[in-house]
């Protein structure tokens, strides 16, 4: 992972935030260290599984943090439809297909710094999310994502109605 340009300032969002969170809620930890702990880096919670309606979003917050991203990469088993390529702030961002499972997304920035992000079921209760997304972004979490979304109740399919 590449460490370039002055550290990063991490912003705390306040309790009442947390327990404010819906889908369409990214939560991440920006630690942007070579000595940076833990399987995850943080959470998002998607509204649906429409990949072109969802990832802008998510897409415009880290870069407002992170800086410009180059690829992000997806499940294509877990998405509504993959598209190879998505405009964001007019700039191209490249989505590959890669089988991490439909309970992770992996950010790219520059050519070696990646971002790993818990991918929360769009039909997860909101405490379930909460659970899943503060166990993404402790600093000492070593869980892997399927194993957090199981600890925190949140089935990866939705439930049958």
């Amino acid at each position: 992972m590449s460490d370039s340009g002055p550290p990063r300032v991490t912003r705390l969002l306040p309790d009442a935030a947390h327990q404010a969170v819906k889908p369409g809620t990214a939560v991440v930890r920006l630690r942007t260290t070579q000595d940076r702990r833990g399987v995850l880096d943080g959470a998002w919670w998607p509204c649906s599984r429409d990949v072109a309606a969802e990832l802008p979003a998510l897409i415009s917050a880290l870069t407002e943090h992170l800086g410009p991203l180059t690829r992000v990469g997806l499940d294509a088993g877990a998405w509504d439809a993959l598209p190879t390529r998505l405009i964001v702030d007019n700039r191209v961002v490249h989505i590959d297909s890669f089988p991490v499972g439909d309970d992770t997304v992996l950010v790219t920035r520059g050519d070696q710094d990646h971002f790993s992000l818990l991918v929360i079921p769009p039909h997860a209760t909101p405490e379930a999310a909460r659970a899943a997304m503060t166990e993404a972004v402790r600093a000492d979490n070593f869980t892997q994502a399927e194993q957090i979304l199981i600890d925190t109740g949140t089935d990866r399919t939705a439930p049958k109605t």
